[in-house]
């Protein structure tokens, strides 16, 4: 490791970023230095200035790629060279307006029953049951199932915040069997041998079920959480809740489950059908 890398990364733990954002912001340097084949403390701000601009108008890069690169470059020019340069300020990635993928509550059934592997089942399930981000869901530790007041703590979730969410007496139960059978494996509720299950076999076996199950949606194991979301609504919740729930800081991020409502378009649909009567 160079005394750059090391440098940047100490400032990135001392700023408080987790551990996948500063791996994210090391790669994004990394590539620029890759680029240009040269240190990244040698590089000047026009240097800086055409990566971006190929990897906007060559590369055709999506909007989350240019952000993180911009986000990482940035820190290491800022904080950790203290070079405040014009460009970062000029770099704005093109806005998306992409609605993420929803899954059918009888899709998510038939997905979930066709998992074959117990531990991914029941942290796909709680994920679902819960709105939880797969990074959350994951890292539970058993202590974070409160059964008396049915609740389940996700600890240092999105912004390194704490919140609470509502747990069904099924999900408590089903947390509560799986404890059981697996014994207290360094507190982790979904232990392995090395630590905590990984999100990528949740990838594995979400993938497979799905493909079995002749689903095409572009859906994930976070599909599951904009799926709990859009069913939360479509039931009548208040959107206030649900944004407390799935831990968003501004409402408008929970808002784009408006837009996906099978309630809302029905009622739209019916509207229009007598809206177009006779015509």
């Amino acid at each position: 490791m160079t005394e750059l890398r090391r440098k940047m990364m100490e400032d990135l733990q001392l700023a408080g970023y987790s551990p996948k954002t500063q791996a994210a912001y090391l790669d994004a340097v990394r590539n620029l230095a890759k680029f240009h084949m040269r240190s990244p403390d040698q590089l000047t701000e026009e240097d800086v200035r055409r990566f971006f601009l190929h990897l906007i108008g060559v590369r055709k890069a999506a909007r989350s790629t240019v952000t993180i690169h911009l986000a990482g470059i940035k820190f290491f020019y800022v904080k950790t060279l203290g070079r405040e340069w014009p460009v970062f300020d000029i770099v704005r990635p093109q806005p998306t307006r992409k609605l993420p993928a929803v899954l059918s509550r009888e899709e998510v059934r038939a997905i979930l029953n066709r998992v074959r592997h117990p531990m991914a089942k029941v942290a796909l399930t709680v994920i679902y049951a819960c709105g939880l981000r797969n990074a959350e869901g994951v890292k539970l530790r058993i202590g974070d199932i409160d059964t008396g007041r049915k609740l389940l703590w996700v600890r240092c979730g999105k912004g390194w915040k704490d919140r609470a969410v509502p747990l069904a007496d099924h999900v408590a139960k089903l947390l509560v069997a799986h404890h059981q059978s697996h014994g207290n494996s360094g507190g982790w509720l979904f232990p392995v041998r090395e630590g905590h299950i990984a999100t990528d076999l949740l990838q594995r076996v979400f993938k497979k079920a799905l493909h079995e199950e002749g689903i095409t949606k572009a859906a994930t194991p976070h599909t599951l959480r904009h799926s709990f979301a859009t069913h939360l609504l479509e039931n009548g919740e208040d959107i206030t809740v649900l944004q407390k729930i799935l831990g968003h800081a501004d409402i408008s991020t929970t808002r784009i489950y408006l837009h996906l409502t099978k309630r809302i378009s029905d009622r739209l649909d019916k509207s229009l059908n007598e809206l177009m009567a006779g015509l």
